[in-house]
């Protein structure tokens, strides 16, 4: 079957920086709804369209392309007493951005009376090299289309 709007679609990923050194690597597939419903990056989307299983691809993403460019204004400094206790670098916090959205936040060091937190994707900024392999292709169900998402094993569950 090939990759068509309203295809549900399995592959297997690494992603690494510019020069090639590994950042992720997908221990378990990724599976997506393809066909414009935001649910992986569009170049992935139109590198696959029209692909089968067994299609392979790398992809050189700029920033623009991938997770967007850094913001600086997304970084902040908050004190350590605002936090609740077991905050730890590596976590997540939901808070608003500058125009009141809600964000995710992740809390890169914590010094002194300080935590300090980035509201950007990890990748954000970065040039980025996707190794791409499809797996398998099925049609998707009027449920997974409804909901602009995959539903079952690998997917999201209601």
């Amino acid at each position: 079957m090939q990759i068509t709007k309203d295809t549900v679609v399995t592959l297997r990923y690494k992603v690494a920086d510019a020069k090639g050194k590994l950042i992720e690597e997908s221990k378990d597939p990724m599976v997506y709804l393809h066909g414009g419903y935001g649910n992986t990056l569009p170049k992935i989307e139109a590198a696959l369209d029209g692909r089968q299983p067994g299609y392979q691809v790398t992809l050189e993403l700029k920033p623009e392309d991938g997770f967007g460019e850094r913001d600086e204004s997304l970084v902040r400094t908050i004190p350590k007493s605002e936090f609740p206790p077991g905050v730890k670098v590596g976590g997540q916090l939901e808070g608003r951005n500058d125009k009141g959205e809600q964000q995710i936040f992740h809390v890169m060091k914590i010094k002194g009376p300080v935590v300090m937190l980035d509201g950007n994707h990890p990748l954000a900024g970065m040039d980025l090299r996707f190794s791409l392999k499809v797996t398998e292709v099925r049609a998707a169900s009027e449920e997974e289309i409804a909901h602009r998402h995959v539903h079952g094993e690998h997917g999201h569950h209601h």
